[in-house]
């Protein structure tokens, strides 16, 4: 939109417009006023300002340790792709096909991308890794060859 405006805007120059650029930056070059350096690069000094923190802001503050996600050595969810993950896996997987990844089976006419990411998924042959999160931070990292997909 902003381009579209810039085009226009130098399509309508004329002599009039370009004269009256020049003599409004005629007026800001009439400042009369005395500007020095010191005006604008230094900041006032605040001498009443307390850095320390109040000693009761301590009591209510309590500090907790970040935990780093990990990942679980049991896996302890069931080996069966959800219909979220299966949604998640076709579509980065289509998008990746769109965009000229290679393809990981034998095409046999396909040409939609998202129909190819089926028939990937079908033959377990995409190479994807889902992360299940736990609620205790860490994490569960599966294949998509090791995960049963029920429905097509």
């Amino acid at each position: 939109m902003t381009c579209s405006i810039m085009v226009c805007h130098l399509r309508c120059v004329d002599d009039s417009l370009v004269k009256s650029s020049e003599s409004k930056m005629a007026e800001d070059e009439d400042y009369e006023g005395e500007m020095e350096a010191d005006d604008f690069g230094d900041e006032e000094q605040m001498d009443d300002l307390d850095l320390e923190p109040a000693e009761d802001d301590t009591e209510r503050i309590q500090v907790v340790e970040g935990s780093e996600k990990t990942a679980s050595t049991e896996r302890v969810t069931t080996p069966f792709m959800t219909k979220y993950e299966r949604a998640r896996i076709l579509g980065t997987r289509a998008l990746q096909i769109a965009m000229g990844a290679p393809v990981m089976v034998e095409l046999e006419g396909e040409t939609d991308p998202l129909e190819i990411a089926r028939k990937e998924l079908k033959h377990q042959k995409i190479p994807l890794i889902v992360r299940r999160y736990l609620p205790d931070g860490s994490f569960e990292d599966w294949s998509v060859d090791e995960l049963d997909v029920t429905d097509w």
